[in-house]
């Protein structure tokens, strides 16, 4: 009796778990392989990262994800490096043959060339992130609340997000909100009024890539929420305690005890590998550039999806990475092997985009959603709606919801806890006579990103 077709799939994120979720009814073996044991919703991670809610909430093991389906074999590992030519993924301490491989490795930060201000500005792109986001915004305001001197107090007090896009809006939309309904309760030595939360963005606008009208409306929000809002500010240098800007010819040292980066992707460093063995080209955020099918030119067994290509056939440009296109990619990817297998094919795939959602703060968000655009209370209803939609797990979904509708009528921030009591990169500034520093706790040390 002839093995099945053996699909390995690499990436647990939104493009390889739908992909192998449609391959559910093939008659193929799945391989599925992440360096995690669990998918991450990446959408909420900034609501872990800034204390709204706990990273069990926001992702689900892939086993549960998939428990049911017994043509999947789930094996927790990292590649390393493929062999193409004998059609093999490369693991630490194995390899493993097959078929058809589907690669979506996702993305990290990047920091345009200076890879040493990832120990200064941390991004936000995994659970270990955001617990280090969060740890760095809740030891500010403890360092703040316990000395005295005005001006390290006041450094202490000023926080820096580099980057306007979704992210950079929703971290300092949830801060600004930190501040005006927690801060002000539960510390006694520090006056809100004093913290200063700036909006680094390097072009004209935030959100560019929503309408002119929902990047201004989103920037009246943010300052309503005691946000500072500046565009046209692109950043030189990161240093301990500073960020360094150009605007125009004129240069600007701003002072600030914490420092974090929402500007820029990087694809994952796996698509040079493959550049390398199947000659394709990449583009400047190291993605694969791939055919209309989502495949590699003159390799149809090897699809690539998410972050990691650059699918431009439709527009002329990249599908932005964003869940929608990740989805929807891994689904057609799924359904073209079953064509395959059974002799046909499909047509070049298609994205369909279902609009644009983004939130700014507890009742406010912006929707651009083709022909209409808004903004306001309504807009943050469909975004509550549509995120708890995509959430896979429904344990998750009502532990979300519970979550929301407590946050919302009670104001609090529950799952705000510092984990490990490391100093922070900015420990040069005083915190008092009596300020300790030990290494993280059992939990793990946090790793800066170092590309």
């Amino acid at each position: 009796m002839n093995e099945k077709h053996h699909v390995v799939n690499n990436g647990g994120g939104f493009g390889g778990l739908y992909a192998a979720k449609a391959l559910k009814h093939a008659p193929v073996k799945i391989t599925l392989l992440d360096r995690h044991n669990y998918h991450l919703f990446q959408p909420l991670l900034y609501q872990v990262a800034t204390g709204f809610l706990s990273p069990a909430d926001v992702a689900s093991p892939l086993r549960t994800e998939l428990n049911k389906q017994k043509n999947v074999q789930v094996i927790k590992a990292e590649v390393m490096d493929f062999d193409v030519e004998s059609h093999k993924v490369i693991l630490k301490d194995e390899k493993i043959a097959y078929d058809t491989l589907i690669l979506a490795a996702g993305a990290s930060h990047s920091y345009f060339g200076h890879s040493e201000w990832g120990e200064f500005a941390p991004g936000l792109k995994s659970i270990i992130d955001a617990l280090d986001f969060q740890r760095r915004i809740f030891l500010a305001f403890e360092n703040a609340e316990r000395t005295a001197e005005v001006d390290s107090r006041q450094m202490w007090l000023t926080f820096v997000i580099v980057g306007g896009g979704p992210t950079g809006v929703e971290v300092a939309g949830a801060l600004g909100e930190t501040v005006q309904h927690t801060i002000c309760k539960d510390y006694r030595s520090i006056d809100p009024a004093r913290v200063r939360i700036l909006l680094l963005e390097a072009g004209d606008r935030l959100l560019p890539a929503y309408p002119p009208g929902l990047s201004l409306k989103s920037a009246r929000a943010l300052e309503k929420l005691g946000v500072t809002v500046r565009t046209g500010n692109l950043v030189t240098k990161v240093e301990r305690d500073a960020v360094e800007v150009r605007i125009g010819e004129k240069l600007e040292n701003i002072a600030a005890g914490t420092i974090l980066w929402a500007a820029g992707v990087l694809a994952s460093p796996l698509g040079h590998k493959l550049k390398d063995q199947t000659h394709t080209e990449l583009d400047k955020a190291g993605r694969l550039i791939v055919e209309p099918d989502l495949t590699l030119p003159g390799h149809p067994e090897i699809f690539v999806i998410g972050d990691l290509a650059n699918f431009s056939h439709q527009t002329g440009k990249p599908l932005p990475g964003l869940v929608q296109p990740a989805m929807q990619e891994g689904a057609y990817a799924a359904h073209l092997i079953q064509q395959r297998l059974e002799g046909g094919t499909l047509p070049a795939f298609h994205y369909h985009d279902k609009g644009m959602l983004a939130t700014i703060g507890r009742t406010s968000a912006i929707a651009d959603l083709g022909t209409i655009k808004f903004a306001g209370f309504f807009a943050k209803l469909i975004w509550i709606f549509v995120h708890l939609w995509y959430i896979t797990i429904f344990e998750n979904k009502t532990l979300v919801f519970m979550q929301w509708a407590w946050n919302f009528l009670t104001m609090s921030q529950r799952a705000r806890i510092i984990i490990g009591t490391t100093a922070l990169p900015s420990s040069s500034l005083p915190l008092g006579p009596q300020s300790t520093t030990s290494n993280l706790e059992e939990v793990g040390r946090v790793s800066y990103p170092t590309s």
